[in-house]
């Protein structure tokens, strides 16, 4: 079943990219992990996944050190300060970094451990009261202020739009994050890329390439609704 999602998954994201005349390199298909179990992370790997996303840093560890070392985790959920220190050398890539303490604790701890740390600017573009993430107005600053910190490496922006019935709805959301990504290029601030644009999981991925995303989160789209009591 998951193999069979996943390769559906991939048909939809490789019809977006032909729809929009991307490439498919252009976009990294993220298969969202969180509470479920390793053997379904081995099932959707058999299926060709290589890239994971985690909620929270326990699990993201506990997985980390059972599955292949060739896989590429990612940290896509709200990240407390005080667990900085166990996920920074096991993440690829820090989706979620909303605040100037945040990346500074990442930056610590990065130079502590003598290691390069990429991360994503979390915006909170819809202006959700119960999303994290930096307001729209606020981005560029905060991306100025972590910029000049040891040991990370700014490499663009993420967000998470509403959930709607109808994917439509986000497309000015996604628009939106790719205008702000645009413009902050645009200044060419040092150490500051805006290569990535994690937006769109699985209600609205396909609209979400359209828009440029080069990272979709897709979960419950490839490993079925999650079950929140584990």
């Amino acid at each position: 079943m998951i193999a069979e999602n996943y390769q559906d998954v991939e048909k939809k994201v490789q019809k977006a990219c032909e729809k929009s005349k991307r490439e498919r390199s252009e976009v990294t298909l993220i298969a969202v992990s969180k509470t479920k179990p390793v053997q379904m992370i081995r099932e959707a790997m058999a299926a060709g996944a290589e890239h994971f996303g985690e909620n929270k840093v326990q699990e993201l560890c506990e997985k980390y050190e059972v599955l292949p070392q060739n896989l590429h985790w990612h940290m896509i959920g709200h990240l407390q300060r005080n667990k900085v220190k166990y996920v920074v050398e096991k993440a690829e890539l820090i989706h979620s970094v909303d605040s100037l303490r945040l990346a500074e604790e990442i930056s610590r701890e990065a130079v502590k451990k003598n290691v390069q740390v990429r991360i994503l600017i979390e915006v909170n573009v819809a202006e959700e009261e119960s999303k994290f993430g930096v307001s729209t107005e606020d981005a560029e600053s905060l991306i100025r202020k972590a910029s000049v910190l040891p040991n990370i490496c700014i490499c663009g922006l993420m967000t998470i739009a509403p959930y709607v019935e109808n994917a439509e709805e986000n497309r000015p959301i996604f628009r939106a994050l790719k205008k702000l990504a645009v413009d902050i290029k645009k200044k060419n601030i040092d150490n500051v890329s805006m290569d990535v644009l994690s937006m769109g999981m699985t209600g609205d991925y396909e609209v979400a390439i359209e828009e440029g995303a080069t990272m979709v989160r897709v979960g419950t789209g490839i490993f079925g609704e999650r079950n929140y009591a584990l």
